[in-house]
């Protein structure tokens, strides 16, 4: 039976590393493992991405890719988005728990990563505001970069906020969006008095916020 999989050779690669790399970090993580994981061997691996280092690179740039396309798309569509979409456009691929890891663990290249989710985050904050997601400000820069460190913050310390308020930023919410609702909650009274548009907070709330978290608020 011929394979569905219609990812180039390097594709399935970068993805299983992503996966390996989110579960065990970049030191812990071969070669060899990601070849086998891949159904590959380790010379395709290097013929492909040279060394372990440049595989990394080229995983930070499809995660950044991830990112910049779902979170770009949804701010310029204005409120005629899938506000869970985001949870489902990496697929199989575990970008969250990478980027979250990656974060943590540091390497030479994680600056160079935070700059360029940085740099896409002005771009689609600002579509944001061009469509009435996002309330405009007079510091567009600067708050695009505060948000993104903050966001990224959570995700390195997810295991902590999960301890807290129950909730893994990282996993799979597409199923269960209400799954997230001590989380997106208190974000959206964070965030709606400031950055979101009224339309916006509407729209998640009706994605993300559970009937019981709902009555639990006005009670």
């Amino acid at each position: 039976m011929r394979s569905t999989d219609d990812r180039s050779t390097a594709a399935r690669i970068r993805d299983t590393a992503i996966t390996e790399f989110a579960a065990n970090g970049v030191d812990g993580t071969s070669i060899r493992a990601i070849a086998t994981a891949a159904g590959v061997s380790p010379g395709l691996v290097i013929h492909h991405f040279g060394s372990k280092d440049a595989l990394r690179v080229a995983c930070d740039e499809h995660v950044a890719r991830i990112i910049r396309d779902v979170k770009g798309s949804a701010m310029a569509s204005g409120g005629a988005f899938d506000v869970t979409a985001a949870f489902r456009t990496a697929g199989e691929i575990p970008a969250a728990k990478y980027l979250a890891r990656t974060l943590a663990d540091g390497s030479p290249h994680v600056a160079e990563l935070v700059d360029e989710i940085v740099a896409d985050a002005v771009e689609y904050v600002s579509a944001g505001v061009a469509s009435g997601m996002i309330k405009p400000s007079d510091h567009e820069q600067e708050r695009a970069a505060i948000l993104t460190v903050w966001s990224l913050g959570a995700l390195v310390l997810h295991e902590h906020l999960e301890r807290l308020i129950g909730v893994d930023i990282t996993a799979d919410l597409s199923q269960d969006p209400t799954a997230a609702s001590a989380y997106m909650a208190p974000i959206l009274e964070i965030y709606g008095q400031g950055l979101l548009t009224e339309k916006t907070v509407r729209l998640f709330r009706e994605a993300f916020i559970s009937q019981q978290e709902e009555e639990k608020e006005t009670a």
